[in-house]
């Protein structure tokens, strides 16, 4: 449950959008006008505003209620958006330059942006008024903001206009800078802004030197800067602020919302701005839509428990294929005869009736699953973030949404690492760490592996780690596999039967089912398209490029 202060802290982050015309007003015009300077950001109580204000942007809901961050997964090989809206047209490789979900996400980070901008812009007049101590740290929590919100416009679209104050209408043709430059300003704020940061935040949900850190990290690994990705979580590590959770499957539930493995989250309150997570993960059967749903592939890739792919295990057994696997395989994702929101889930088109465990005496109850043409198309559903909480407060879940947890770190700092060549004990253990922690519990990495074959045992701790949290978006673009796992069918189970034999899995991890003989039953829930020149970012939007003639659209587009 949340504390009083992390209650108090999201009432004030929300209510600053209704609570002042003004701060509507002055802080929601980007990037062709400016606000008026003549009275607001005078003294602590509108510094604390508009602070806040600039933490809103956060909670941006992206396409169909669910929070932006965590779309991303459905545009990745790991999962599907069923809805047939812009994002699922940006998943399948055909979106063009006015994709309303673009268009979308534009808009939404640069507000992020220019709140940012506005702050920083005015906060020259606050010395002598605000306590040094105080307005510096809050200013290195709007600078951390404005990097977090450029590092995802400078990913999904690959280098874009880099604003650090708020322009005229003069102004406003801007060229877009190169993703490297945008890449090196959000690390070099990051290295400003560190010292200015308190190690454990006052307030749950303010940014803390570890969070800035993890931007860092995260910046750096994505663009292939080894050396500071390391140097960042290497740092983070040492700081000592964080831990791994001993229950995995905890950390993606309330209860797990103040573990020491959150580093940053996206804070949520019920009824004052929430998303709508529950009714899209649900089950029919609890009455969700089961919208968004991981695929066939993302299944299969968890290894057995005695550290090896499902083709190579003797521990493998197609006739009980969920057995003896990664234990995140089923805190990440509702398989088959599993209970989910007090209802045994269940697909098969033969099982009308199933276990409903809500009430005092287990009943029977009609299978939606099985008879809801709109059920979940792959056979699976995701169980991160979905919690039984909600089930009488479907529409209005308020669980936060992770941005950087602990285990993300060691993971960024082994790759870095390994792609470094530098592979000594400490990256053993950064893996190892993850892997043997109490609930998941598999075998160790040993040592003297070669770069290759490190190289592929972090991509598939990544993906086993990290699968359902919007991150493997841009581990396929990096690792430059996109092109293979996005090009062609995405499957999902077959609906009346089990997979005769286990599919190949290859070094990446990645899921084969030429040798399965009866993948033509697999069901195809749609077949994608990625071309490599131009499917590693998305378009610039239409609209800005007519608006802003500086600005140049993302090749093919």
């Amino acid at each position: 449950m949340k504390t009083m202060k992390q209650v108090k802290f999201i009432i004030i982050f929300l209510g600053v959008i209704t609570a002042s015309s003004c701060s509507k007003k002055y802080l929601e015009r980007f990037p062709l006008d400016s606000p008026s300077t003549a009275t607001f950001l005078s003294n602590e109580a509108e510094l604390d505003m508009a602070v806040t204000g600039s933490y809103q942007p956060l909670q941006f809901i992206g396409e169909d209620a669910v929070p932006f961050i965590l779309t991303l997964e459905y545009v990745s090989d790991n999962g599907w958006e069923r809805n047939p809206n812009q994002l699922q047209i940006i998943g399948k490789g055909i979106a063009t330059s006015d994709n309303g979900y673009a268009k979308t996400v534009w808009d939404a980070l640069y507000v992020g942006v220019s709140r940012c901008n506005f702050i920083l812009s005015n906060a020259d007049r606050l010395n002598g008024v605000v306590a040094a101590d105080k307005l510096n740290r809050v200013l290195g929590e709007v600078r951390f903001l404005r990097a977090y919100y450029y590092f995802y416009l400078n990913e999904v679209f690959g280098g874009v206009p880099l604003l650090t104050k708020t322009v005229s209408l003069a102004e406003s043709q801007v060229a877009r800078n190169t993703k490297e430059e945008v890449v090196n300003f959000i690390i070099s704020e990051m290295d400003a802004i560190a010292s200015a940061l308190p190690v454990v935040a006052g307030q749950m949900g303010r940014v803390t030197r570890g969070a800035s850190l993890a931007l860092k990290s995260r910046a750096a690994l994505f663009n292939k800067k080894w050396d500071a990705a390391a140097k960042a979580a290497s740092d983070l590590m040492q700081l000592g602020s964080n831990e791994l959770h001993g229950n995995y499957g905890e950390v993606f539930t309330y209860s797990g919302m103040t573990s020491p493995e959150i580093i940053f989250a996206i804070q949520y309150l019920r009824s004052m701005g929430t998303h709508g997570i529950s009714r899209r993960f649900y089950s029919r059967t609890a009455n969700g839509f089961s919208s968004k749903v991981p695929a066939q592939v993302v299944v299969d890739s968890y290894e057995c428990t005695d550290g090896l792919t499902i083709d190579k295990s003797p521990l493998y057994d197609p006739t009980k294929p969920w057995d003896n696997r990664d234990p995140r395989l089923n805190f990440s994702i509702v398989l088959p005869q599993t209970r989910f929101i007090g209802y045994v889930f269940e697909t098969h088109p033969d099982s009308l009736l199933t276990w409903d465990y809500n009430g005092s005496v287990p009943q029977r109850v009609a299978n939606a699953d099985a008879i809801n043409p709109l059920a979940t198309f792959t056979g699976y559903l995701w169980r991160k973030y979905a919690s039984p909480e909600d089930l009488n407060n479907i529409d209005q879940p308020d669980i936060n949404v992770i941005v950087f947890r602990y285990a993300e770190i060691l993971l960024n700092y082994a790759e870095a690492k390994v792609e470094l060549n530098q592979i000594d004990q400490s990256v053993y253990d950064a893996i190892n760490l993850i892997r043997q922690r109490p609930s998941v519990n598999m075998p160790p990495i040993t040592a003297g592996k070669t770069q290759a074959e490190m190289r592929f045992i972090v991509r598939r701790e990544r993906r086993s780690e990290l699968a359902g949290e919007g991150v493997r978006w841009f581990d396929i673009r990096r690792w430059e596999i996109a092109e293979t796992v996005m090009n062609g069918p995405l499957l999902g189970r077959i609906r009346d039967r089990l997979l005769s034999n286990a599919p190949r899995v290859d070094d990446n991890g990645l899921p084969h089912y030429e040798n399965v003989t009866n993948a033509n039953l697999m069901r195809v829930i749609e077949t994608r398209t990625f071309k490599k020149d131009r499917d590693n970012v998305w378009p610039i939007p239409q609209s800005e490029l007519e608006t802003n003639k500086a600005l140049e659209q993302n090749p093919n587009y």
